[in-house]
C-alpha cells in the first residue's frame, strides 16, 4: 500500500532547512509570526500531518515527526489553542462543577485539577454551585458544553448531588469525585472506609473501652462511610458502640458536641470526621479541665495544614485530596480518548498520622 507524506511517509523533497515560505526571507521571517501552512511547507509534508504530530498521532512516522519538529523550532512556530481544537476536534477545555468549594477538601481537588489540567495544556472552566437538584446539574453542564468543555469533573461529595447527576443522563463525558454512581460510572474517591478503620483500631489498640464518634452531616457519603467503618470496627472487636453524634463539618459543631462528651467521664476516646470538628473537640475538652491525651485521646480526619500545630498536635487520617485531583484528571483524560483502562484505580488510600494527641486509656496497661 503506498502512502502520502499526509498518511505519515517520509517526507519527499528538500529538507527543513530549505523552502522557506515565499515571499519571506530567513532575515525577516522573525517579524512575522509563522502558522501550520508554513511548517507544512518547509518541512514538504502536509498540513494534516503536522496536524497529527502537534496531536502526538502514533501513525506518523518517526523520522517524519523529527523534521515537522526541526521545522517548527527553525521558525519558532507554537501552536495556538485554536490550531489544536482544529487538529484534534477538541477545545482543550474542562469544566468542573463543585460543591460547598470552600471546603479544604475540595478546595485542595479544585486546584490540583488545575495544576494537572494545565501540565497537560487544558483549561478549566469552573462552575460552584449551592444546590444540585437535577435542573440545576443539567444547566450547570449545558453552560460548560456551551462554552466547548471536552469533558466535565463533577466534585460531588453528597449523596444527593450523585443522584442528580445520575438522573441527568448527560452527554458530556463525566468523572464525579467522592461518589460512586455505579459500577459503569467514572469516579474517583478516597478510601474512607480503611480511613476510619484505621482512626477506630488506633484508639482501641490503646485499651479503650470503646470509641465516640463526631459524625459529619448524615447524605454525604465521606461521613457516611466513616460511620459504618467505625461502627463495624467497633463491633468486630466485640465493644459496646455508642449513637454517633452528628456535626456538619465545622469547629462550632465539634465544639458543642464535644461539650456533651467532655461532661461524660465514661468517654475517654473521640474519632471526629473531620479536623475542623475535632479542633471544637480539643477546646471543648480544655474548658471542662479534661486533658488531652491523658484523660481524653482525640482522632481527626482529612489533616488540614493546621493539625500538627495544635495543642497537642493532632492525630489524624491523611487524605491525599491533590491526587484526587491528579488521577480525576488523568482518568478524564483516558475517558475522552476511549474507556478507561481497567487497572486505573478509583479509590485513592488514605495514611494515619500518629500525633501526641492520642494514648493510652487511663488505668490501661498497653503492651
Amino acid at each position: 500500500m503506498t502512502r502520502s507524506a499526509g498518511d505519515g511517509a517520509p517526507p519527499q523533497g528538500p529538507g527543513p532547512h530549505k523552502d522557506l515560505p515565499k515571499g519571506r526571507s530567513r532575515r525577516n521571517f522573525a517579524g512575522a509570526r509563522p502558522v501550520m501552512d508554513d511548517v507544512a511547507r518547509m518541512a514538504g509534508v502536509s498540513k494534516q500531518t503536522v496536524s497529527r504530530v502537534l496531536n502526538d498521532n502514533p501513525a506518523v512516522r518517526p523520522e517524519t515527526r523529527e523534521v515537522v519538529l526541526t521545522a517548527m523550532r527553525t521558525l519558532g512556530y507554537r501552536p495556538s489553542r485554536s490550531a489544536r481544537s482544529l487538529a484534534s476536534g477538541r477545545t482543550r477545555m474542562l469544566g468542573v462543577i463543585s460543591f460547598d468549594a470552600a471546603r479544604f477538601g475540595p478546595a485542595s481537588i479544585l486546584t490540583a485539577i488545575n495544576t494537572a489540567a494545565q501540565d497537560a495544556g487544558y483549561l478549566v472552566s469552573s462552575i460552584a454551585l449551592d444546590t444540585a437538584d437535577r435542573a440545576t446539574v443539567v444547566r450547570a453542564v449545558d453552560t460548560l458544553s456551551a462554552e466547548g468543555a471536552d469533558g466535565v469533573i463533577a466534585i460531588a461529595p453528597q449523596r444527593w448531588v450523585g443522584k442528580a447527576l445520575a438522573e441527568a443522563q448527560l452527554d458530556t463525558p463525566l468523572m464525579v469525585l467522592e461518589n460512586d454512581l455505579g459500577k459503569d460510572a467514572s469516579f474517583v474517591t478516597a478510601d474512607n472506609w480503611a480511613g476510619a478503620r484505621k482512626a477506630t483500631e488506633h484508639l482501641l489498640d490503646f485499651g479503650h473501652a470503646t470509641v465516640w464518634h463526631i459524625a459529619g452531616p448524615t447524605g454525604w457519603l465521606s461521613a457516611d462511610r466513616r460511620v459504618e467503618a467505625w461502627r463495624a470496627t467497633l463491633k468486630a472487636a466485640g465493644v459496646p458502640v455508642p449513637e454517633p453524634l452528628i456535626g456538619d463539618w465545622s469547629a462550632d459543631s465539634g465544639y458543642e458536641l464535644g461539650r456533651q462528651l467532655a461532661g461524660r467521664p465514661d468517654v475517654t476516646a473521640i474519632f471526629a470526621s473531620n479536623d475542623q470538628m475535632a479542633l471544637g473537640v480539643l477546646r471543648a475538652l480544655h474548658e471542662s479541665g479534661r486533658h488531652v491525651p491523658d484523660d481524653v485521646s482525640v482522632v481527626g480526619y482529612d489533616d488540614i495544614p493546621e493539625a500538627a500545630h495544635l495543642l497537642p498536635p493532632l492525630t489524624t487520617v491523611r487524605t491525599d485530596f491533590p491526587e484526587i485531583g491528579t488521577r480525576s484528571l488523568r482518568l478524564l483524560l483516558s475517558l475522552l480518548d476511549g474507556p478507561p483502562e481497567p487497572a486505573m484505580d478509583r479509590v485513592v488510600p488514605v495514611e494515619l498520622i500518629v500525633r501526641r494527641s492520642t494514648g493510652p486509656a487511663p488505668g490501661a496497661r498497653i503492651r
